[in-house]
C-alpha cells in the first residue's frame, strides 16, 4: 500500500487508514475478539497508520489499539491520538455513554482543555493507555467553540512538544474547513484531518483548505469519505454526518452508484479514491469494525477507476468541473 510523507514532518502514512472511533464501541457494542481480529486484517492488508482518540468510547478505542500494535516494531507504523478532551473519573456514573455516541460504561466524563497543561496531561494520559513510547500524529481535536484557545494556549504547547520530540506530527481535525484554513494560514501544523467536507458529496474543503496546504506543504488527512454512510450503501433510511439524509442528497448518491455501476465500479471505491485526486491529500481514514470491512476497504481502495466514470458524473451534473479528480492508473493495493 503506498505511503506518503505528513508535511514537512518525517511521519509516514499509507494511505488508507484505520480509523478507530468504531473499536470505542461508537452506537454500538464490539468485542475484544472483533476489534483484535479488525486490527489483525488492518496488518494483513497493509495498513499502517492507526488513528484513535481518547474521545473514542471513553479511552476505549485507545487501549485496544495499543493492545494490538504493542508487540509489533515500533518503526513500522504509526498512530495518531487528539487532544482537547481530557477523560476524569465519573463517580457514581450510571448507564451508558451512547448520549455521546458509544456503547461503553458512562464512567468517565469528558472536560474541554485546549491550555498548554492540558495538552501534556492529554498526551500523557494517551501514552498510558495506549501503552506505547510515543504518539506519532497529535491532532486538536474539534476546537470549534475553543479557537481562540487552541490557537493561542494548545497550538504552541504542541509545537514546543514537537520540537523535543515527544510528538512527530502537529495538527487540527475537525468536520469543517474554516477553521482548519485558519490553522494552515496562521500556524506550521504538519497536517489537518478535514472529516466530511472533501467528498462526492461535499467540497467544501476545496474552496480555500485544500489550495492553502498545497500552497503550504500541509498534509491533508480526508475522514468521513462516505459522509458517515450515504456513500457506502445510498438506500432509504442512510445517514450523512450521522443524520438521516434529505432525500435531495440520497437521490444524488443513488445517481452517482448507477454512473458508477455503469462502469463495473461500486460506488464505495469511487467515494475512497475520489479525494487523491486533490495532490494535497495524503491519506483517507475510514472507520472499520471488523476484518471483514478492513478487507472491503482495502479492496475498494485499491481499485481502478476508469476516466470515463468521473467524466460521466461530471456530465450528469453530479460532480462539478472544476474538481480534480484522479486519473486512471494501476490498482494500489
Amino acid at each position: 500500500m503506498r505511503t506518503s510523507t505528513l508535511g514537512h514532518s518525517p511521519v509516514r502514512v499509507t494511505e488508507l487508514a484505520f480509523g478507530a472511533a468504531p473499536l470505542g464501541n461508537l452506537f454500538s457494542a464490539v468485542s475484544d475478539d472483533e476489534a483484535s481480529a479488525a486490527l489483525e486484517a488492518a496488518w494483513d492488508v497493509g495498513i499502517r497508520y492507526v488513528d484513535t482518540a481518547p474521545h473514542y468510547g471513553l479511552g476505549l478505542s485507545e487501549r485496544r489499539v495499543g493492545a494490538a500494535l504493542r508487540d509489533r516494531p515500533r518503526d513500522s507504523y504509526t498512530v495518531s491520538s487528539k487532544v482537547g478532551r481530557l477523560l476524569e473519573p465519573a463517580p457514581g456514573g450510571t448507564g451508558d455513554d451512547l448520549a455521546n455516541g458509544f456503547a461503553v460504561p458512562a464512567t468517565q466524563r469528558r472536560v474541554w482543555d485546549f491550555s498548554a497543561d492540558g495538552m501534556r496531561r492529554s498526551i500523557d494520559d494517551s501514552l498510558k493507555r495506549l501503552g506505547l513510547d510515543r504518539i506519532d500524529v497529535v491532532y486538536l481535536h474539534d476546537p470549534d467553540e475553543h479557537a481562540a484557545q487552541a490557537l493561542d494556549e494548545a497550538y504552541p504547547a504542541l509545537e514546543r512538544l514537537r520540537g523535543e520530540g515527544v510528538v512527530g506530527a502537529i495538527g487540527a481535525g475537525m468536520n469543517q474547513s474554516a477553521l482548519l484554513t485558519r490553522f494552515v494560514r496562521d500556524t506550521d501544523v504538519d497536517v489537518v484531518l478535514l472529516a466530511g467536507r472533501y467528498t462526492l458529496l461535499d467540497q467544501d474543503g476545496l474552496a480555500e483548505l485544500l489550495p492553502e496546504a498545497q500552497r503550504r506543504g500541509t498534509g491533508v488527512v480526508v475522514g468521513g469519505a462516505f459522509n458517515s454512510g450515504l456513500l457506502a450503501d445510498p438506500r432509504p433510511g442512510a445517514t450523512f454526518d450521522y443524520a438521516q439524509a434529505p432525500d435531495d442528497l440520497l437521490q444524488r448518491a443513488l445517481r452517482m452508484k448507477a454512473v458508477c455501476e455503469r462502469h463495473g465500479v461500486p460506488l464505495r471505491a469511487a467515494a475512497l479514491r475520489f479525494p487523491f485526486g486533490h495532490p494535497a491529500v495524503s491519506g483517507v481514514v475510514v472507520g472499520m469494525r471488523s476484518a471483514d470491512e478492513v478487507r472491503d476497504a482495502a479492496a475498494m481502495i485499491g481499485s481502478m477507476i476508469p476516466d470515463g466514470l468521473w467524466d460521466d458524473l461530471r456530465g450528469e451534473g453530479l460532480l462539478p468541473e472544476s474538481v480534480p479528480v484522479p486519473k486512471a492508473e494501476s490498482p494500489c493495493a
